[in-house]
């Protein structure tokens, strides 16, 4: 199993200005000392081939990797690639034309699913998409991120009977390197 050096990889995100420090309003109205912008990452073919090759020992017993556009959407792709799974991607919203789906890709009953992010705070938007997976009939027990910034999500996702795996963490990002 590939386990990501934490030093190393936080080196990696601040590098490529997908961490940056100092003084930022979240989207929830909280303050922090550091701004996550995974998709800054993900732009990049060599630090999403890391990510993929770190998720990927996590995708075993699965049937389908999920993703929540837009963020996770380059992720369940990669790792899509890495391992051969099939996968869908959860819309915010559902469509106003044509089929109206909420979701694209195929989903089978009684199938596990596993479901990948770029950055959990409270975990609120992924929970309601798991939801609204499960209610088609897939089994979605875990949820793999590139940042839990440690901010309810992990909590939020158990109490959905959902297991939280990130790659590294607040705490990490704001840890001495």
């Amino acid at each position: 199993m590939m386990k990501i050096d934490k030093a190393w990889f936080k080196k990696v995100l601040v590098d490529c200005g997908a961490v940056k420090y100092g003084d930022f309003q979240l989207a929830s109205g909280k303050k922090s000392e550091y701004y996550a912008d995974i998709k800054i990452a993900l732009t990049r073919p060599d630090i999403l081939k890391v990510i993929a090759q770190a998720m990927t020992p996590h995708t075993s017993g699965y049937a389908r990797i999920a993703g929540v556009e837009l963020g996770a959407v380059p992720i369940v792709v990669a790792v899509s690639l890495e391992t051969g799974l099939p996968y869908i991607i959860v819309r915010k919203q559902k469509k106003e034309h044509g089929t109206q789906k909420l979701y694209e890709g195929e989903i089978k009953k009684g199938e596990k699913m596993l479901f990948v992010e770029d950055v959990i705070t409270t975990g609120g938007t992924l929970a309601k998409a798991i939801q609204l997976i499960r209610s088609e009939g897939p089994i979605v027990d875990k949820v793999i991120c590139v940042v839990d910034r440690e901010e309810g999500g992990k909590e939020n996702l158990q109490e959905i009977d959902v297991e939280l795996i990130s790659l590294i963490t607040g705490q990490d990002l704001i840890g001495a390197p």
